[in-house]
């Protein structure tokens, strides 16, 4: 019959029943680029393809090289989908071409690519999603820094932020092959131009394409592939029901107790979990005996697990008969590789009575390594412990002595029926319902006193102690040894059902919690829900905490009583919302706070603070209950999440609802101020006609221009909000530019100076003419109004090496600190805005024109006096340059 305890794990057959319906994923992941993915992965489909697969290109980047296009010949390669894109022809895999062609496998190159507007998905990861879901495999490449939670990582060594990532979810269930290549090889191949055009090669082997780089990247794709094959290992035991430690990663296990001494402990399977770069877990195994612990103990273990979290660990509190059993099924179940414990002093009677956990593990648990730690502190707490704590409540003991009583008197009356060999079986009762009910040492006592009842009121020679025939003897001995028996099962049987009534009622708990708060509605029920429930399943007082008008105010309690919680308290409150940590009592911030407070803590941030205490200043937090209040804390964080962000979609709403009457309101303006302003313009040039000196014309041209550049940047703003924006590029001079924009606002800049510092051989630009000239009226226009009536605006064009740059510069004040980027918002205003009462749409028409077109905008103020305006067109905007992937 099978071991119920070792059957298969339902999730794990679940997942795997799901994989078993899609198709199957490899990734070929690699350091960096160059190592050799794509090659590797096309060689891996040529075999496919040779044994009778039926085997499609999908997308392969070849970048020009000769050995990738070879390698890529003797497939079918399914034609890509030509999408316009800013003014360019992009080509994206066609997903429901492959869809429709339906292989056996399909490659698909750069996993983590961003797909152009228009396609299906906005990730190719995705499309990938879709092709498995339909039962295709695949094979694609990934380099490590774009796996989502190594980007940071990545970032902060290489200075490199990649943009396009993957979520660490698309490698469940995949297989991993790394393509490897030591870092001198792949300097090497950078230095012979076969990984990007020798330009590019020789400024990434100065940046990202280091020897320390590209051996921290190495060791980064290494560790990632093993932790998958460890993940993948895991699920096959689980729904193999396997029994054993494997591991292609380590796992650390840290045993507590509430001994001193847990929290050195805790630091070592830290290192530990560090040195090996393992995740780790600290585990509390709760037993019959933790019912008898004294507040010390409780604090101890509680200020123990608190320690684990704060360093990084996960935490559990596993209730078990004993220690030995707990912990294995533990073990085994996390399948951990590394056992942290600690050996303490224990006597000879105590281990022969509970057995040696140390001994135990060594004894029982093939493959995994036990590091034992020994205990550095003695503990006192045991011995003081009162007579009383250890033989129980002394009213057990008088209801003991009524059972015994009772029962001599019931034999004694029946004693004529049944005869002496039945009454012994009498004292049997009040010796099971006392072990029953009051546990070991009171269980013995009974059996003793009974023993000494038989003895002197029925043995004879009776009301003596002396025992003439050896048969009385043995009974005595046996209503004792049953006594013992009897209380040790029955203490068993009711640790077990008082443990699982328990984890019962805890989950019970969570889920009502989680049912309640689902339901709430609004942030107010959210809050006194949260108080309410918190209270009530820990016992405590509770209070939330949320900013409002920078404080910390108190939006909720439990139970209602007008909470004051004093200075310390809201500087501990203050600190664990700035910080995010626990703070304020049983902490080790502030614990002089009456109160122990608690983040809220999501994705979103810090979302509120709920404060714990107890009416009689105890700890608030007993060790068998951490576990369960991080439960509730996070079930309360989520649903504070839940509730930001239905706010957030319903001010979203809003601003689009206001978007759109503002669009609709500016396109209005603008074609209904237009026919007007025509007529206005029509009838200052008749009056130009009739009166050419008149002093007035300058200043009305001069306006009407103002006013018809108003229009049309409204028109304009109105487009790019739309999304209607329509690119027609070519290559444009920038002199020629230029030049035709001063044209336009001559009657603007008469009696200015034009610095115009535009070299003559300055590379063409690819951009729309129509947009550009927009841009340079815009920028111009702003230098005007910023640079004084005699102010010089200098124009300047520059070439770097991956890029042409060209600066509008007056001499006015210059821009407010830190609005360099604030003042391409649209209508905003001010010193370095489009100048007090302009309308505040130029620069943002600006911003929105050079984005659409690819072209970087940049403001700052010049070291002496005055703001530059820059444009950037980067290399792929020349024509005639070559860029790389």
């Amino acid at each position: 019959m099978p071991d119920p305890e070792s059957r298969p794990s339902p999730e794990a057959l679940l997942r795997a029943a799901h994989r078993e319906q899609r198709g199957r994923l490899k990734i070929f992941l690699g350091a960096a680029p160059g190592v050799g993915k794509t090659f590797e992965m096309l060689r891996e489909g040529a075999e496919r393809l040779r044994a009778g697969s039926d085997v499609v290109v999908a997308v392969v980047e070849t970048h020009g090289r000769a050995e990738t296009q070879a390698l890529v010949a003797p497939f079918e390669v399914i034609a890509r989908r030509t999408l316009p894109y800013r003014g360019h022809d992009l080509e994206e895999m066609d997903l429901d071409a492959v869809l429709a062609r339906r292989p056996q496998l399909a490659l698909v190159d750069e996993f983590a690519h961003t797909n152009a507007e228009g396609c299906r998905h906005p990730k190719r990861w995705q499309d990938v999603m879709e092709l498995r879901d339909a039962g295709i495999d695949v094979y694609t490449t990934l380099n490590v820094q774009h796996v989502e939670s190594l980007n940071d990582v990545v970032a902060s060594f290489t200075k490199v932020r990649v943009r396009e990532t993957v979520p660490d979810s698309v490698f469940d269930g995949a297989e991993i092959e790394v393509v490897d290549l030591p870092p001198d090889e792949l300097i090497d191949r950078l230095k012979e131009g076969k990984v990007y055009i020798p330009a590019e090669a020789s400024r990434a082997l100065g940046h990202f394409f280091s020897k320390p780089n590209l051996s921290a990247l190495r060791e980064m794709a290494l560790r990632r592939a093993a932790l998958s094959v460890d993940q993948a290992l895991l699920e096959h035991l689980d729904a193999s029901a396997l029994p054993g430690t494997f591991a292609g990663g380590e796992r650390v296990l840290v045993a507590i107790s509430e001994l001193p001494g847990s929290d050195a402990l805790v630091r070592a399977a830290k290192r530990l979990a560090d040195a090996l770069r393992a995740p780790w877990q600290a585990v509390y195994i709760e037993t019959p005996r933790a019912e008898q612990f004294g507040e010390d103990e409780k604090r101890r273990i509680a200020d123990t697990l608190r320690l684990a979290s704060s360093l990084g660990a996960t935490i559990a509190t596993v209730p078990a008969a004993s220690v030995i059993e707990g912990l294995s099924i533990h073990v085994e179940g996390m399948r951990a590789t590394q056992l942290v414990i600690g050996k303490s002093v224990r006597s000879w009677w105590f281990e022969l009575r509970h057995g040696s956990v140390v001994g135990a593990m060594l004894r029982a648990r093939d493959g995994l390594a036990v590091h034992v730690i020994p205990a550095t502190e003695a503990s006192t707490a045991r011995a003081a412990r009162a007579p009383a704590a250890r033989w129980g409540d002394p009213a057990a003991y008088a209801t003991i002595g009524a059972l015994i009583a009772a029962t001599t008197l019931v034999g004694k009356l029946v004693e004529p029926w049944i005869g002496l060999g039945g009454v012994d079986l009498l004292f049997l009762l009040p010796v099971i319902v006392a072990s029953g009910r009051f546990g070991l040492r009171p269980g013995l006592a009974t059996g003793l006193l009974a023993g000494l009842a038989y003895n002197f009121f029925f043995l004879p020679p009776i009301y003596t102690f002396t025992i003439a025939d050896p048969q009385s003897l043995l009974t005595m001995f046996v209503l004792i040894g049953i006594a013992a028996f009897t209380a040790n099962l029955a203490a068993k049987l009711k640790a077990r059902a008082t443990l699982g009534a328990r984890g019962a009622q805890e989950n019970a708990a969570i889920a009502a919690f989680g049912q309640a708060l689902a339901r709430a509605s609004n942030w107010e029920t959210t809050s006194r829900i949260i108080c309410d429930e918190v209270s009530r399943l820990l016992g405590v007082n509770v209070v939330l905490l949320n900013r409002r008008d920078h404080e910390l105010t108190i939006v909720a309690q439990s139970p209602n009583g007008g909470v004051e919680l004093g200075s310390v308290n809201i500087a501990a409150a203050d600190w664990s919302w700035d910080r995010g940590e626990p703070a304020g009592m049983g902490t080790g911030t502030l614990n002089a706070a009456d109160w122990q407070f608690h983040p809220l803590k999501t994705a979103l941030g810090v979302l509120a603070v709920i404060g714990i205490a107890r009416a009689d200043g105890r700890d608030p937090v007993r060790a068998d209950r951490a576990v369960l209040l991080q439960t509730l804390l996070g079930q309360a964080a989520l649903a504070h999440e839940r509730l930001k962000l239905e706010d957030e979609v319903r001010e979203v709403s809003l601003l689009k609802e206001r978007d759109r009457l503002r669009a609709a309101l500016l396109s209005s303006i603008g074609h209904d101020l237009r026919t007007p302003l025509t007529s206005v313009a029509t009838a200052i040039e008749a009056i130009a006609f009739e009166h050419p000196e008149a002093p007035t014309l300058p200043i009305a041209r001069m306006e009407v221009a103002r006013l018809r550049r108003f229009l049309d940047n409204l028109v304009d703003m109105v487009r790019i909000d739309g999304g209607a924006l329509e690119l027609r590029p070519e290559p444009i001079d920038l002199t020629d530019a230029i030049g035709g924009a001063v044209h336009d606002l001559k009657d603007l800049f008469r009696g200015r100076h034009i610095d115009l510092r535009v070299p003559a051989n300055l590379p063409f630009v690819t951009a729309d003419p129509t947009l550009l000239h927009h841009i340079l009226i815009n920028l111009l226009a702003n230098a005007a109004q910023h640079g004084g009536e005699a102010g010089t605006i200098t124009i300047e064009g520059t070439r770097t090496p991956d890029a042409v740059e060209l600066s509008v510069r007056d001499e006015g004040p210059g821009l407010d600190e830190g609005q360099e980027a604030l003042i391409f918002e649209t209508f905003a205003q001010g010193r370095g805005g489009d100048r007090h009462g302009g309308s505040g749409l130029g620069l943002a028409i600006v911003r929105g024109f050079a984005t659409a077109m690819g072209v970087d905008v940049q403001a700052r103020n010049h070291p002496t006096n005055g703001a530059i305006f820059t444009l950037r067109f980067p290399k792929q905007l020349l024509p005639g340059s070559t860029l790389q992937a």
